[in-house]
């Protein structure tokens, strides 16, 4: 089970600064330039900021050679700003859970000592119970990760299946996913990796970053099986 990081800026491939120089290439220069500004963390986040960056990814035709971390990248951070959650370590804790879920074997709960991953919540509670520390910290993690993902890009799914066949709706992602943040951020574990802030952020504005995503998911992309069945 992986334990996701808000270091999606850290990651940004050549094709990244390639389209960065297409788009701010007048603002910034050679691509020698650009490389400087992006090793300077206030100056690579001032340039993430320009929403120059969002109106091309949104509005060039074709395929866009950009890396997966930097698409969700700026789309989450502007989204976020405009909510009002202002913390670029939130947008970057939540695009890179994007950009790892999105590949469906980075979903899935692995516990060590359990023969099979654990892809229902019902599963993941219940491995509570037995968790060591560590294990325990990383599975309300994953509970909150998961929680977000379902209910922020897949909304639709989820008020298909209350309404037909009588299954959780949005309200039971909401609480779990913020009581599982919540708990996590109160860990010990929490300070260690430096994610205590953004985990007590994300369980304080639980609904309000579902609701960005909501956004991006309906507007920009698409994430996975679109099957309502």
């Amino acid at each position: 089970m992986m334990l996701i990081r808000p270091n999606c800026r850290a990651q940004f491939a050549a094709e990244d600064i390639d389209f960065i120089l297409s788009v701010l290439g007048r603002k910034i220069g050679t691509a020698e330039c650009l490389v400087k500004l992006l090793a300077d963390e206030d100056s690579r986040d001032l340039i993430l900021d320009d929403e120059a960056l969002l109106h091309a990814l949104l509005e060039r035709h074709g395929c866009l050679r950009v890396s997966t971390r930097f698409y969700f990248y700026v789309l989450v951070r502007q989204v976020l700003r405009r909510a009002g959650i202002h913390d670029r370590a939130v947008a970057d804790y939540v695009a890179e859970m994007l950009a790892e879920f999105s590949r469906a074997e980075r979903a899935r709960c692995v516990v060590p000592g359990k023969p099979t991953p654990l892809d229902y919540f019902f599963e993941m509670l219940a491995a509570l119970q037995t968790a060591d520390d560590r294990t325990s910290f990383l599975i309300r993690v994953h509970i909150g990760n998961h929680s977000l993902f379902l209910s922020g890009v897949f909304p639709a799914r989820i008020r298909y299946r209350a309404e037909v066949r009588g299954s959780p709706g949005l309200k039971y992602y909401e609480g779990l996913g913020r009581a599982h943040y919540r708990a996590a951020s109160d860990h010990r574990l929490a300070q260690r990796y430096d994610l205590a802030e953004i985990l007590s952020t994300l369980a304080d504005h639980f609904e309000t970053t579902r609701l960005a995503l909501n956004d991006i998911a309906d507007r920009y992309f698409a994430i996975g099986d679109p099957d309502l069945g």
